[in-house]
């Protein structure tokens, strides 16, 4: 598996090695060994499968207590996947990266606690898997404004559409009066 870093420090692109023949294709997508090595030597405690329509926003999410590393990746479809930086002491805070992940390319993306997390879904249909570091926590879930000018995410919309956004995502804070990661 190869791991690129990027322009958020700690958030890496992951592009495992897969094999392929007429019968279809193996894949590791995660092997602990080698993700220490990389510098991603957490516990997964928790895994997630989504499903979403073309044109759906979810995120940006983040728990400010039991804060979420997650490993990302697309099994059917494909999405934009964005991280921010909400770690108070960090030179990139308020900085976002986004990425395009799908079932074709295989990437993954580690996006480690303290940033908060959400994509886009650009094909009719999106399968996505993520290994959480920590449990789901309601009470300490929080949420970004997707649209908030300060951050300036250039979310790929589809024919200028605003996204389909959960209630709960629609009332995202923007960046100057949400909860920061000290």
């Amino acid at each position: 598996m190869q791991f690129t870093p990027t322009s958020l420090p700690g958030v890496l692109l992951l592009e495992p090695n897969a094999f392929g023949d007429e019968r279809g294709f193996f894949m590791e997508t995660y092997r602990a060994d080698q993700f220490a090595q990389a510098g991603i030597d957490a516990a997964f405690v928790q895994d997630n499968h989504s499903g979403s329509k073309q044109g759906i926003l979810r995120g940006l999410h983040y728990q400010i207590r039991q804060a979420q590393g997650k490993l990302v990746r697309v099994i059917s479809g494909e999405i934009y996947d964005v991280a921010v930086d909400l770690r108070r002491s960090s030179p990139t805070l308020g900085k976002w990266l986004g990425i395009r992940l799908s079932a074709e390319d295989k990437l993954q993306i580690w996006v480690p606690p303290g940033f908060a997390h959400g994509f886009y879904v650009l094909s009719e249909w999106a399968e996505v898997l993520y290994k959480a570091t920590d449990y789901y926590a309601p009470e300490w879930e929080r949420c970004l404004l997707w649209r908030d000018p300060e951050l300036g995410v250039d979310w790929p919309l589809l024919a200028g559409q605003d996204p389909v956004l959960s209630p709960k995502d629609a009332c995202g804070k923007p960046l100057r009066d949400a909860e920061l990661f000290d």
